[in-house]
């Protein structure tokens, strides 16, 4: 579980398998570890490189606004740490708009993207959500917390599945728990650079192989956003899961798996 060091910022990250190398990224207030259950996929086929974003984890988590376009530079200078000159990236969330950056400020070093729950710009309504996330962040209790922002990612038959939602109550009690949780400036921090991100004008220059996809019912980063993007990509795939929401990579763990590997192995 190694940490470099570029321009004064300290960041973790893990490496797991070998092969095609593909960087994860993850979304607004997650660790790298989010990605448990589909590195266990990919890494049997890949080289899977997952971070924690500044402001969580173990990473450095500096006072003050970040932006989408710091850091996508920060996964350049990882993907140069770890000698990879051209990865696949798979972002999820916020996760997905550094995915963006990436590919418009340093398009050599990108193979191909996943872009899951994404967006190009915020409206009034996704601006709201995340300035109510901070202040739900500053005034709630942790597993208070994680249980508003499950009520944001997942889709009513998630809450319906009496072993999801024990997993659920499980989440909340691990959040109250944690050794590392992440600091109030920290999401503060990443909460700015999902609200400034606007690329609509620039993703027509982006050529790669681009698959957009999310759940139809999310109504954290609504279908409207996924639809735009694919309609700006010029060579974009768009899939989005019935009765799922922003969570719809948990809520169809086994195909979005798979399917994200036959990208990765058809653009390879």
């Amino acid at each position: 579980m190694p940490d470099f060091v570029n321009n004064g910022f300290k960041m973790h990250y893990e490496v797991h398998g070998e092969g095609e190398p593909v960087l994860c990224i993850m979304g607004i207030t997650a660790p790298n570890a989010v990605w448990e259950e589909h590195v266990k996929v990919w890494s049997q086929s890949f080289q899977c490189i997952t971070l924690d974003n500044r402001g969580v984890g173990e990473s450095d988590q500096p006072e003050g606004d970040y932006t989408s376009a710091m850091m996508a530079d920060d996964c350049a200078a990882l993907l140069d740490e770890v000698g990879v000159e051209k990865a696949h990236i798979v972002g999820c969330s916020m996760g997905s708009i550094i995915g963006q950056q990436l590919a418009l400020r340093h398009p050599e070093k990108v193979k191909s993207l996943v872009l899951m729950c994404s967006w190009a710009r915020c409206d009034a309504y996704a601006t709201a959500t995340f300035e109510h996330m901070k202040q739900c962040k500053e005034h709630l209790s942790p597993a208070a917390f994680m249980e508003w922002i499950q009520l944001l990612i997942f889709n009513k038959r998630s809450w319906d599945d009496p072993e999801v939602y024990q997993s659920m109550l499980e989440a909340r009690q691990d959040a109250e728990e944690a050794e590392n949780p992440q600091p109030l400036h920290g999401l503060k921090g990443q909460a700015a650079a999902c609200i400034s991100h606007n690329t609509l004008d620039q993703l027509k220059g982006i050529e790669l192989p681009a698959l957009v996809i999310g759940g139809e019912d999310d109504i954290f980063t609504p279908r409207w956003m996924a639809e735009e993007i694919h309609a700006e990509l010029p060579n974009s795939t768009l899939h989005l899961y019935p009765q799922s929401g922003h969570a719809f990579h948990w809520e169809n763990l086994d195909d979005f798996n798979q399917r994200v590997a036959d990208f990765i192995s058809t653009n390879c």
